[in-house]
């Protein structure tokens, strides 16, 4: 099929932008995708109704057939999903959840608590970023709940944690992921003073937004700011309107934060959550070691942490690593003899409740294939070329690939895409700004897609706060633009000095200012109802 080629013109971001427009104006995601999808197939196709409906068939079979075979990797997510709502069903189901925010309450005694265990967990749990927000949502989810925080600071708490962690750590998908493509760089531009390990490890520091998104998410969740629309949802929660219903909340949204209507047990115990979620993380880190060490293995290289992560099949390790930890969910079900027919309601419960989250998913996998086929990533590359200064390039490509991570939904796509040219730019201009250019990207990747309502992490970050997305989308942006704000300030003197204490202090003094600025406009706006 011969697709129109958009790579030079402003028609290749028009698909994405209706699509977030919609998004953040009707608050109906699946419309909102299905006219970016149906938009973007007419312009590939010229209009050809015939010819897009070809497309989009093609489109929809590639979510599940590739290769003439199962798409791995969207299949293996799903099933994950789906293992993780069944699993989350039988915590509640065995009464280990209860338990938990029981012993909880006596541990945890105010709501800055209860915040700062998300965050905390969030921060060790730092192997993959999906199954971060999907684990530590299912363990924080009732702490919360029990202390009156809104599923849209849950959410962003997730969010804000997942990612930045795992493209900092080494020792992550994204890391390795990362290292893989830095290696490249480094080869074809002749630099040799760093190994890919190293230059990321160096990198890591330079990468303010992930920095300062950590930061921020701790010091909002110690002081308590809630600033923009996060406000609304949180005084919503503290007179208990459903947590995150301000009162005009749509179907989908209701649909989206329902509670799962299981009957908990009375005879539940703390290790009856707490060792499915050890066994859960312990069997995916050990799965994504072991297929890691298999492709080494094939490939007849010796086995190296690094290495088997760099290689690891990170579907097949969160599938493997659910299904031990449902597994461990069941085994307190079976021996409290609760009866078959409910763990089977039970588990029918804990599939529907993914339901939502995994159509969401889907059309977000499907307008990433059109906006890839639009060239939306290349054309938004392209405007980074001509006579601009090297000192300016590190904040440029941060805000070039934070938009293009809006647009497109991924911020592994935009790495892909955005790193090499990075990499082409400095080798083209100054070969010691390389690093500060690589970090810029990095950075900005991240940013685009906390902010995007396409993405799937900011997706699944709701789904595990069990939120309505759109209002995590919308209660997010201002923490996430002024921790953006604090990036560029902090690259533009890094690109201007080249020293990363001076760009570092830049940045922290910025931080506090920041800072201070909410502390302010949280008083001026909100005071709160209940004492923590």
């Amino acid at each position: 099929m011969n697709l129109v080629d958009y790579s030079h013109s402003l028609v290749s971001i028009i698909p994405p932008v209706v699509a977030l427009v919609l998004a953040i104006l009707s608050r109906r995601v699946l419309l909102s995708l299905g006219a970016g999808i149906l938009l973007g197939a007419l312009y590939l196709n010229d209009f050809s109704f015939n010819h897009s409906a070809s497309y989009l068939g093609g489109t929809i079979k590639g979510l599940f057939i590739s290769d003439g075979g199962v798409n791995t990797w969207n299949m293996s997510i799903v099933l994950f999903l789906i293992i993780l709502g069944m699993m989350t069903a039988l915590l509640t189901l065995s009464g280990g959840t209860r338990a938990f925010a029981e012993w909880a309450q006596t541990k945890i005694k105010s709501k800055r608590g209860a915040k700062l265990l998300a965050a905390f967990l969030g921060v060790f749990i730092f192997v993959d970023d999906y199954f971060n927000s999907l684990a530590v949502g299912s363990i924080s989810r009732p702490i919360t709940d029990r202390f009156y925080i809104s599923r849209s600071k849950l959410a962003y708490i997730l969010d804000s944690t997942a990612a930045p962690m795992c493209v900092l750590m080494p020792a992550s998908s994204w890391g390795a992921y990362i290292i893989t493509l830095i290696g490249g760089i480094l080869v074809t531009h002749g630099v040799t003073e760093y190994t890919p390990l190293s230059a990321f490890l160096t990198l890591a520091p330079m990468n303010f937004y992930a920095i300062f998104a950590l930061a921020m998410v701790f010091v909002v969740s110690w002081f308590q700011w809630d600033i923009g629309p996060m406000k609304k949802h949180e005084m919503a929660a503290m007179h208990g309107r459903g947590f995150d219903e301000g009162g005009d909340v749509d179907e989908q949204a209701k649909d989206l934060t329902e509670e799962l209507e299981i009957t908990e047990s009375e005879k539940g115990k703390v290790g009856d959550l707490v060792w499915p979620i050890i066994i859960l993380i312990a069997a995916t880190f050990f799965f994504m070691i072991f297929t890691g060490y298999q492709a080494l293995a094939a490939d007849g290289k010796a086995f190296a942490i690094l290495g088997a992560f760099e290689n690891t099949d990170v579907g097949k390790s969160l599938c493997l690593g659910g299904l031990f930890g449902l597994v461990a969910a069941i085994i307190p079900v079976f021996r409290q003899r609760i009866v078959f027919k409910e763990i089977a309601r039970t588990l029918w419960i804990g599939v529907k409740s993914m339901f939502g989250a995994i159509l969401i998913l889907l059309f977000a996998w499907a307008i990433g294939s059109v906006i890839g086929d639009m060239n939306t990533g290349r054309y938004l590359s392209s405007l980074v070329q001509g006579n601009i200064s090297p000192m300016l390039l590190p904040m440029i490509l941060f805000i070039l690939s934070g938009a293009m991570a809006f647009s497109t939904g991924t911020s592994w796509g935009t790495f892909g895409i955005m790193l090499p040219i990075a990499g082409d730019l400095a080798g083209a201009t100054d070969i010691a700004l390389m690093l500060p250019m690589l970090a810029g990207v990095l950075a900005g990747s991240v940013f685009g897609d906390h902010c995007s309502p396409i993405s799937d992490t900011t997706i699944l970050s709701s789904t595990g706060a069990r939120c309505h997305h759109i209002d995590h989308v919308a209660t997010q942006l201002p923490y996430a633009m002024s921790v953006a704000f604090v990036s560029m300030i902090g690259y533009l003197v890094l690109g201007m000095t080249d020293s990363l204490p001076v760009a570092f202090i830049a940045a922290i003094t910025t931080f506090i200012m920041v800072c201070v600025f909410f502390a302010w406009l949280s008083r001026r706006t909100y005071q709160p109802i209940v004492k923590s």
